[in-house]
């Protein structure tokens, strides 16, 4: 370890675990102009995600509350709603936050994960803020826990104070670089529409979500087989509340997939090595799947995915995106940021297809934000007039 650096040592915390802890934190919540937050969730190891753990720092007070306490957690979503927080990638936060307790944060939200993108730093997890600014190494050993099993250890409630304690601190210091750069308006709107986003549920069609990455190039008949693994696996990841890779992994399910389509009708004995978990009940009932594929008629397999690709740009249009691209990188080299900060590749192919004559279009073609637009605004102007 370099000697400059220090691991992150104790500090005091409360564990809200009854209703009179709850009660008193709600109480402090009135008195605090900010607060940090983070939580812990079990999307690793159950099915049905949760939010486990709510971790506050405020005014260097630190509080862990335990939302599987069977506490009544709603005048603390409404108290903690008004105040101004700080968090490190909201995103995921907020929608726990949201589909669990109903939570919407009603004050202003920044981020310190895209403060540190606007500013042009190449690590931007929390660690590595933190090593940055403090001088102190927290541990990872927390990130795979099991947040949903009781009790938790003294080392997990540690880790969890960790993730909030230098959260305001981090934000003070970001907020006066962001500030002498002239990038505090960018982060503002950056956060809002982040925390829009956060708000709106995410859905896909059914007829997507069994379709894994990889299986574009699949026939009719091993889309057929792919499905009702799929569906298969779901099914059993659901009733065991398990992640359905821990049921059966993307990777295993291809080669099964491939076998059975070239073995139609073969017991699964005779197929590729499958997890050790898979045996009895789930051997028989896989068995069975697999079976009901072979039996489908051709009209019964689903078919393969049309995408609606845009047409081939024309060379007018192709010159316009090397050229927006170009000076777009240019611009976000100047400005010392990623490209994709700046203007992702999708905006500006949109964009080159149908240049902008205003801020407002170019924020509607491109999806962008007004900083971003404003930004790339001129490079739009010169592909217009050089092509």
């Amino acid at each position: 370890m370099n000697p400059s650096l220090e691991s992150a040592d104790s500090e005091p915390y409360i564990y809200v675990q009854q209703a009179a802890q709850l009660n008193a934190l709600v109480a402090r919540l009135a008195k605090v102009e900010r607060v940090a937050l983070d939580t812990e969730a079990d999307s690793l190891h159950n099915y049905y995600e949760k939010v486990c753990l709510i971790q506050l720092s405020l005014n260097g007070d630190h509080y862990l509350v335990d939302p599987l306490c069977g506490l009544d957690l709603t005048e603390f979503a409404e108290a903690l709603a008004d105040k101004p927080l700080v968090l490190h990638g909201a995103d995921y936060d907020l929608r726990m936050l949201r589909i669990n307790f109903n939570f919407r944060p009603r004050a202003e939200v920044f981020d310190t994960m895209i403060a540190a993108q606007l500013l042009g730093f190449e690590q931007i997890g929390l660690a590595a803020l933190i090593e940055k600014y403090f001088q102190v190494i927290i541990g990872k050993e927390g990130q795979k826990s099991d947040w949903s099993q009781r009790p938790l250890s003294e080392k997990q409630l540690r880790y969890a104070v960790n993730d909030t304690r230098y959260l305001i601190q981090l934000a003070e210091i970001l907020t006066t670089e962001l500030n002498e750069r002239g990038r505090l308006a960018w982060h503002k709107e950056s956060c809002a529409a982040m925390v829009e986003t956060s708000g709106r549920d995410r859905v896909r069609d059914p007829d997507d979500v069994w379709r894994l990455k990889g299986s574009g190039k699949f026939t009719h008949r091993q889309l057929a087989y792919l499905r009702e693994i799929w569906q298969w696996r779901e099914g059993r990841a659901q009733r065991a509340n398990r992640p359905p890779f821990k049921i059966f992994g993307n990777e295993q399910i291809f080669q099964l997939v491939q076998w059975a389509d070239a073995n139609p009708g073969a017991p699964l004995d005779q197929g590729p090595k499958l997890p050790r978990n898979i045996r009895d009940h789930l051997l028989r009932t896989l068995d069975e799947a697999v079976a009901r594929v072979a039996a489908l008629a051709p009209e019964q397999w689903p078919e393969r995915k049309k995408f609606e690709r845009p047409e081939p740009p024309s060379a007018e249009v192709t010159k316009r995106i090397e050229l927006l691209r170009t000076t777009c990188g240019e611009i976000a080299k100047e400005l010392g940021i990623a490209a994709a900060t700046l203007a992702p590749r999708a905006a500006l192919e949109a964009i080159a297809r149908k240049p902008s004559r205003s801020i407002e279009e170019t924020m509607a073609t491109g999806n962008l934000l007004r900083w971003q637009a404003e930004l790339i605004q001129g490079a739009v102007g010169k592909c217009i007039a050089k092509v």
